[in-house]
């Protein structure tokens, strides 16, 4: 019971919910749900979830891979797909009830058909070359998602139930960044690059219409990639990406002619471009372990293609309007971002009234009927003891069914002949997780035969791998780190050892470690770099891989126990309420100063000392709203006004103005999003003037004076 209330502690709004309906006098029943209700949340935040669990959301939607996305809505239901390139199974199929939390309920896909390059055979590969942006859709009791395979042409998956089976339909022609809308018996297929045009399906899907294909868009009229088309009252509209903006194009006639604005700008929301390999494209050879590879670390200044781009709109039943869209995440990859929208003169416009085309970080979750409970997308632990692997695995290409088995509570995989880590058939990937993730296997390298290596690789370009190598009749233990061309061995005198790979997705770097009994780690080498490159367009990924060096086929490995630890996914801590705290600004690093005229005014550069001056407490309003008050008795920061400066003032009473929603940037960072402007509380460094509401959003590199970093003071 004390354990407990210890925990309610934690759960303000909860508690607010039982003291008013229950009095105060909960019997044991109450308290055994209760403390359920909160295993369940605690549980699901050992994973990220986008969800915080107070009636808001931070983005990204998932901290992980989900590029290209598409989305539909079915009456209350929500269903999402993205580009997986060469992983297999293709194309999950997600589902929602509230549009932040999803779960897989299937693949559309389960393997490519198409030719040799699937199979890593005869010196041929698909890195990058696999099924990409998808479009979902739905029509008279039948789902839809159509994708192109990289030179094999457009394939259609149909299905009566989202959760599966899918059929796959297969047609010639290459019509790639495509979108679909079925109108008045016909199938109109949107796509191109720059030039957008329009063509026409069969009905049986058996083809194209003849003499249907035209250019609608020309081009010069700013429309770039990643087409997304819909009819709302009556208009056609068209969004898509170009240089890093999202673009919308609205028409009377689908056949046009077409209008166009930008809906979507300069929203990074404070995340920079990372690390680079150079000269690595996507019909690039794939470079050999041998291979001197360079990367540039990338300015933290510029957009390049971080801004929200690629993305659509959905409708809720009760007509609200949300928006979807991917952002590059660095060595994680391409993530998925989810905005309100705001109808103003008949375009769709990302962001909140006062500030279109920027999105918050952390908003209100959207008003559907019945929200989903917090929860990741996929099962990532597995201990291989089930009939079919966790839903996060992907095999690297096809795997070849008849070399890997889950038996015994293991996952056997049998060395086929390869050259290098990148050519290994059998490996099965999973997405590495950010903001850090840290992947943990148990291997048994007692049936590899000589010449066989097996482990735990950082798939990438370059990549790294630590495992166990069978040399004749011994064992070594060996780490690889491609881009340092770097080999460290170590006899082992047993072929049982733990592996163990961590991945800092927000500084692009990584670490290798082993144990010999599972619980003592030693790091092996030097930190492992990771970079984002233009080959394979994924991020780093944890991979279980066997292959063999002598040309052979040689024995098996077991692999028992995969975790994946999240140490950040858990943000209960972010937001501290009923504390005090330090706001220092990143920009000039001087604390947020509760001047005693009445003004937030930058102070002194950060010092450890406690000034009273400069101390908030944080408010709990509710439903992630906050207040902050001056512990100095000035009051509580309230904005003013709406126009010119919107000024950061100490009033002594609390008023509609006080409001704020607390962006959690992660890492002890914040920015204060006023609900009187919807706009961010910040300050021009290099002019010495004071705080305001009226700043849009922030910077790549959190600099421009609107992000803090804050810190709890003990009274």
């Amino acid at each position: 019971m004390i354990m407990i209330n210890k925990i309610l502690i934690h759960q303000k709004s909860l508690t607010l919910f039982i003291q008013q309906y229950f009095n105060r006098s909960l019997n044991l029943i109450v308290y055994t749900l209760l403390f359920i209700l909160i295993a369940s949340r605690s549980y699901a935040q050992s994973s990220w979830t986008a969800d915080n669990g107070n009636g808001t959301y931070t983005n990204p939607l998932f901290y992980d891979e989900f590029s290209d996305p598409d989305l539909i809505r079915v009456g209350n239901d929500f269903y999402l797909t993205g580009t997986t390139m060469h992983s297999v199974p293709g194309l999950p199929v997600l589902h929602s009830k509230d549009l932040v939390n999803w779960k897989v309920i299937s693949y559309a896909m389960d393997r490519f058909r198409q030719g040799g390059e699937f199979n890593l055979q005869d010196g041929k590969e698909a890195y990058g070359q696999g099924i990409w942006a998808p479009c979902i859709r739905y029509h008279e009791g039948i789902f839809y998602i159509f994708s192109n395979v990289n030179k094999h042409g457009l394939q259609i998956f149909t299905a009566s139930n989202p959760a599966g089976p899918w059929k796959q339909h297969q047609l010639k022609g290459h019509i790639y960044d495509l979108s679909v809308l079925f109108e008045n018996g016909k199938i109109y297929v949107v796509y191109g690059v720059g030039e957008i045009k329009l063509i026409e399906l069969k009905p049986d899907l058996s083809g194209f219409v003849e003499g249907s294909d035209r250019v609608i868009i020309p081009r010069g009229n700013a429309m770039g990639e990643g087409n997304h088309i819909y009819k709302i009252n009556g208009k056609y509209y068209i969004t898509n990406a170009d240089n890093g903006r999202l673009q919308c194009a609205r028409a009377a006639n689908i056949e046009g002619p077409y209008e166009t604005t930008v809906v979507s700008a300069k929203e990074t929301m404070g995340t920079t471009l990372g690390w680079l390999t150079n000269n690595m494209w996507l019909d690039s050879a794939l470079p050999a372990a041998n291979a001197r590879l360079s990367m540039t670390r990338q300015s933290d200044q510029l957009f390049g293609s971080v801004p929200m781009h690629q993305g659509g709109i959905v409708d809720l039943p009760n007509g609200e309007w949300w928006g979807f869209s991917m952002m590059d995440f660095r060595a994680v990859g391409r993530t998925t971002f989810l905005s309100p929208v705001t109808w103003k003169d008949g375009w769709p416009f990302f962001g909140i009234e006062g500030n279109l085309g920027r999105s918050p970080r952390t908003w209100f979750k959207p008003n559907v009927a019945q929200p989903d409970r917090p929860q990741a997308p996929y099962k990532r632990n597995d201990n291989f003891d089930a009939p079919q692997l966790a839903s996060a695995w992907q095999w690297n290409h096809n795997p070849v069914d008849s070399k890997w088995q889950l038996k015994g509570g293991s996952l056997r995989l049998h060395t086929l002949p390869a050259k290098d880590f990148l050519w290994a058939r059998n490996t099965l990937t999973q997405r590495g997780v950010g903001p850090e993730s840290e992947a943990t296997v148990e291997l048994n390298g007692q049936q590899l035969k000589d010449g066989d290596i097996a482990g735990l690789g950082l798939m990438n370009i370059p990549y790294a791998w630590i495992g166990i190598l069978r040399d004749g009749n011994r064992y070594l233990f060996r780490m690889f780190d491609q881009y340092q061309q770097k080999n460290i061995d170590k006899p082992i005198t047993s072929p049982r050892i733990y592996l163990r790979a961590f991945g800092n997705f927000d500084d692009d770097i990584a670490q290798l470690s082993y144990s010999l009994d599972g619980k003592t780690f030693e790091k092996v080498g030097d930190s492992i770099r990771l970079p984002f490159q233009l080959k394979t367009f994924q991020g780093t990924r944890f991979a279980l891989f066997a292959y063999n060096t002598k040309g052979t086929e040689g024995g098996y490995a077991q692999f028992k126990n995969f975790t994946l630890k999240e140490p950040l996914a858990d943000r209960a801590k972010n937001l501290p309420l009923d504390q005090v705290i330090t706001l220092t600004n990143l920009a000039d690093r001087r604390q947020a100063w509760a001047n005693p005229h009445g003004m937030l005014c930058p102070g002194r550069s950060f010092s450890p000392e406690k000034d009273i001056n400069y101390l908030f407490r944080v408010l709990d309003r509710g439903q992630g709203k906050v207040a902050l008050q001056a512990l100095n008795g000035s009051g509580f920061l309230t904005i003013t006004s709406m126009g010119l400066s919107a000024d950061v003032r100490l009033i002594k009473e609390e008023t509609a103005g006080s409001l704020f929603v607390w962006q959690d940037m992660l890492r002890g960072q914040c920015m204060l999003l006023s609900l009187k402007t919807n706009r961010f509380v910040g300050l021009d460094p290099h002019t010495g003037e004071l705080y305001s509401a009226d700043w849009p959003g922030t910077l790549p590199n959190r600099k421009d004076g609107t992000v803090f970093s804050w810190q709890v003071v003990n009274e």
